[in-house]
């Protein structure tokens, strides 16, 4: 039977630090959480430091050795899964006792849970021998989390060895993926984000790790976070081609997640999940057509029973009725909170600088930046030590970073050997390039900051776990740059990780004041906000009339949500007057927009 998690949310992947050993911290109270497995210097930081926690000896895994990303990776899940696994052992043999991790185990679980409603019956029970009786059967239902893993499938660089030939399968993503498969993690995850990477998903069928078992289980499974039903399903006929199963679709908010942000053509989340509610079968049918086909013709026989398939969903959750909202009406199993979870240190790792600076977090501190060497928005918080850096840089006319890592080194716009658009080099000869453009002032100095926003994300999204444990990842480079989604204005002060999930449950309200919108409204005006900026942008550049198709289907699109909201059953309880009246507002700001810039047709 497959392991089914005894919470409804999880925790996604945050950066490349900031969850980077959180199943240690959350796995063993059944929490399932996201490791980001790209960055295998981190990793390999990250082996040094546990392995001394324990009392083993830390070999390191030189750069030296064949194949050492994917050795660094393999090992290090094989150590969080050995703690977790220990620690498991210890939360089993606790004491029922106030304050032990066993009672925290069950006092965090979900109000409906038969587990904690049995645990509470054990409380009040007075014959000690019946008492005895349901401790040691609940000492046999508890169960780590599931520790999970994140692969961003555009992060895959090809590597050459040191003869300068190009390595098989020895891309930055392939290897992630040949770690996370050779590691002992079961009842485990790769979710993979981004996109659809053909290298990536081709070398999947190398692996078996994905297989279906003689039981219709995996050991491994696949899950693809995607932000609409069309990407969901061509990336899962892609995958079942190949004989591996989607076992779950995260989707996720085009605009109101932390990290990259992959905006829809003006799709909401409400409708994008009504969407999913109502072809889940379809999907999971024309999936399995194709799955079923691939498996008889590898190994010679059919799948009589249809693996299953299930949904979550995470994008600026912020309270307890969102949240209910999201499992009882769309059939969602698990949401992912992630941004009010950077304010719980017990769950994630945030250096004690950035982490005061997420408290005072207000709603202009969070922008969606060009900062991103990818190219692709990203939501940045300002005033960390990554913006001073990147400013004094730029002071010294010196912009740019070393590039250590080249984890995002895609250009070949002025070299051979492709260079990351953040690195000192690139944008170097991009600033001289554009002196001899005979550009105006004006248009000079913006291009000039687009080309220095750029900021090294493989050092920034890393430092917060060499500095929060004193360990060394990059010599003179401590910097630390961090990615929280919108939400994280509504989450003001640091919290335990027994109050958050407390928060997430019901039982108790972290949310200072009433002015918080619905997490679909917030959503709404992020759209609106996008649209206004892409507007403005080609209105300079003289671009609306070729794009305009583009801006009137997006305009279309967002007025469609909005009708798709006033229609929703009491989406939002109590406050259901001031929803409904917030669309009012949004609707009339997208039309005016739409007005102004004659994109209504």
């Amino acid at each position: 039977m497959q392991y089914q998690s005894p919470h409804t949310f999880h925790v996604p992947v945050m950066g490349l630090a900031y969850t980077i050993d959180s199943p240690i911290k959350v796995a063993r109270f059944g929490i399932n959480s996201v490791i980001s497995i790209i960055e295998d210097r981190l990793v390999e930081m990250m082996r040094k430091h546990y392995y001394a926690t324990i009392g083993e000896t830390y070999e390191p895994i030189s750069t030296s050795e064949e194949d050492y990303r994917a050795k660094r990776i393999t090992d290090y899940l094989n150590l969080v899964n050995r703690i977790v696994q220990n620690q498991v052992s210890k939360v089993k043999a606790a004491a029922f006792e106030a304050g032990t991790e066993i009672v925290k185990y069950f006092e965090m679980l979900p109000a409906d849970s038969k587990l904690r409603q049995l645990y509470v019956q054990m409380t009040k029970t007075d014959d000690r021998e019946e008492k005895k009786k349901m401790q040691e059967y609940l000492r046999t239902q508890v169960r780590a989390g599931r520790i999970d893993v994140n692969i961003m499938t555009k992060v895959d660089k090809e590597n050459h060895n040191k003869g300068g030939e190009l390595l098989k399968d020895g891309s930055d993503a392939v290897s992630a993926l040949r770690g996370y498969a050779n590691s002992d993690l079961g009842n485990s995850a790769v979710v993979f984000s981004a996109g659809l990477n053909p290298r990536l998903f081709n070398y999947l069928e190398n692996c078996s790790a994905f297989d279906i078992g003689e039981d219709g289980t995996f050991a491994k499974r696949v899950i693809v976070k995607v932000s609409d039903y069309r990407s969901a399903l061509i990336q899962g006929k892609y995958l079942a081609k190949k004989g591996i199963w989607v076992s779950e679709f995260r989707i996720e908010s085009g605009l109101n997640c932390g990290g990259h942000a992959f905006a829809t053509e003006g799709f909401l989340l409400g409708p994008i999940l009504e969407e999913f509610k109502l072809k889940k079968q379809e999907l999971t049918d024309t999936i399995f057509a194709i799955y079923n086909a691939s498996v008889e013709k590898r190994r010679g026989s059919e799948i009589t029973n249809v693996p299953p398939l299930t949904l979550s969903a995470q994008g600026g959750i912020g309270t307890f009725e969102e949240d209910r909202f999201l499992h009882q009406y769309y059939g969602i199993e698990s949401t992912g909170w992630g941004t009010p979870f950077l304010l719980v240190p017990e769950a994630t790792t945030v250096d004690a600088a950035t982490l005061e600076l997420l408290c005072a977090a207000g709603k202009n501190d969070v922008v969606l930046s060009g900062s991103s060497p990818l190219g692709v928005r990203f939501y940045y918080l300002k005033g960390t030590s990554g913006e001073k850096e990147r400013a004094a840089r730029i002071n010294k006319g010196k912009p740019g970073s070393p590039c250590t890592e080249k984890h995002l080194s895609f250009n070949n716009e002025f070299t051979e050997e492709p260079i990351c658009t953040a690195s000192h080099k690139y944008q170097q000869l991009k600033i001289e390039q554009l002196q001899l453009l005979n550009l105006s002032n004006d248009e000079y100095q913006q291009q000039v900051m687009q080309v220095t926003e750029k900021e090294c994300l493989c050092i920034g999204l890393s430092n917060a776990a060499a500095i929060a444990y004193d360990q060394p990842f990059v010599k003179k480079l401590n910097a630390v740059t961090i990615c929280p989604g919108p939400n994280i204005v509504n989450f003001s002060k640091v919290v335990s990780l027994q109050t958050m999930v407390d928060h997430i449950y019901g039982r108790e309200n972290i949310i200072a004041g009433n002015s918080r919108p619905h997490m679909f409204i917030a959503e709404l005006r992020l759209y609106i906000k996008y649209l206004e900026e892409q507007l403005l942008h080609d209105s300079r550049a003289n671009g609306l009339l070729k794009n305009k198709k583009y801006y009137s289907a997006y305009y279309k699109n967002c007025r469609d949500g909005i009708a798709y909201y006033r229609q929703l059953p009491a989406i939002a309880g109590s406050g259901k007057a001031a929803f409904h009246q917030d669309l009012v507002e949004a609707e009339r700001s997208l039309d005016e927009l739409a007005f102004a810039y004659n994109i209504t047709e």
